[in-house]
């Protein structure tokens, strides 16, 4: 064997998948003439450290389990400035990056697709100093993901991120805030906005609106204002749910870089993992700056809008 991998992975993700399915996974891997390096997480950060402590030692990275599994091994390659290949198992509880991209569901098949070695060349972002892989988010509902107790995810899956978040409706924050970009410039009152380059957004498709490209150099970005009334509230989740941009409540456009601003600091979450508080933050696009084992998607992608526009 002449090809060396890391593969990392999350045991605890997903109600610990993984287990009764690694065997299956590293013998792929072996056929596909990789000797496999496995390492399993033992704590935050983790995959962080190893993804860039192996840089250069090997011809590509694997990792299994949440979205924030594989946010830590992109940031650590990011860091490095590294070219390296990611291979990407999906075993967390949402799964959005996975699901945006059409990865397959199975463990093993989606072990068989990365040993296929066909690149995709996806956009990711910068967030400050920090790399993130498909969402930067502040405001209502974007602590959940982090606050909500893993062993709580593993038993409940998705429906633990709703009953944690529906505390949150009970006590809604907004924060004044001024948005710079390219394509807008507006100062308001605001209790949730996100910068994506996903077409899922815990769980749920089409919040980040219709024709999402994930390797044509730009992000959704949703910013939601301060309702002052039941119906404005009401109206907002509307537009959200249905995806339609029929709201004077909801900024939606697309744009390469963004720079957010407020007098007080605000607690972000990148890739469901805590980002820090910020009182000024500068997004950029880094345009198809992840090399990706996957499948062309152009054609799933084809499908989804046009399921998207019926639906509609």
């Amino acid at each position: 064997m002449g090809k060396k991998m890391l593969f990392i992975f999350n045991p605890k993700a997903g109600k610990g998948k993984i287990k009764s399915n690694l065997l299956d996974i590293v013998d792929i891997f072996n056929k596909g003439g990789y000797e496999v390096i496995i390492y399993s997480t033992q704590k935050p950060r983790d995959a962080y450290e190893k993804a860039k402590e192996y840089d250069g030692k090997v011809d590509l990275i694997v990792c299994s389990g949440g979205d924030g599994t594989l946010d830590e091994v992109v940031t650590g390659v990011m860091e490095k400035d590294s070219s390296v290949p990611i291979g990407y198992i999906p075993a967390g509880s949402t799964n959005d990056f996975a699901n945006s991209l059409f990865m397959p569901k199975s463990m093993k098949k989606a072990a068989e697709m990365i040993m296929e070695e066909e690149l995709y060349h996806c956009d990711i972002g910068k967030f400050n100093n920090e790399s993130f892989t498909y969402i930067a988010a502040f405001g209502l509902f974007t602590d959940v993901a982090y606050e909500t107790d893993q062993d709580l995810k593993n038993i409940l899956g998705h429906v633990a991120y709703l009953l944690e978040g529906v505390k949150r409706l009970f006590d809604i924050k907004s924060y004044h805030m001024k948005i710079e970009s390219k394509e807008l410039e507006v100062e308001d009152d605001f209790i949730f906005g996100m910068v994506t380059n996903s077409r899922s957004v815990g769980g749920f498709k089409n919040l980040t609106g219709k024709n999402v490209d994930m390797n044509d150099g730009l992000f959704e970005v949703t910013m939601i204002t301060m309702p002052k009334t039941p119906l404005e509230l009401q109206e907002i989740m509307t537009a959200m749910l249905t995806a339609e941009d029929n709201t004077d409540l909801i900024y939606s456009f697309k744009s390469a870089k963004i720079t957010i601003s407020s007098q007080e600091a605000v607690s972000w979450t990148l890739d469901g993992e805590f980002g820090g508080e910020q009182t000024k933050v500068e997004i950029q696009n880094c345009h198809q700056a992840l090399n990706l084992y996957l499948k062309s998607t152009k054609d799933e992608e084809k499908r989804a809008s046009r399921t998207f526009s019926v639906n509609k």
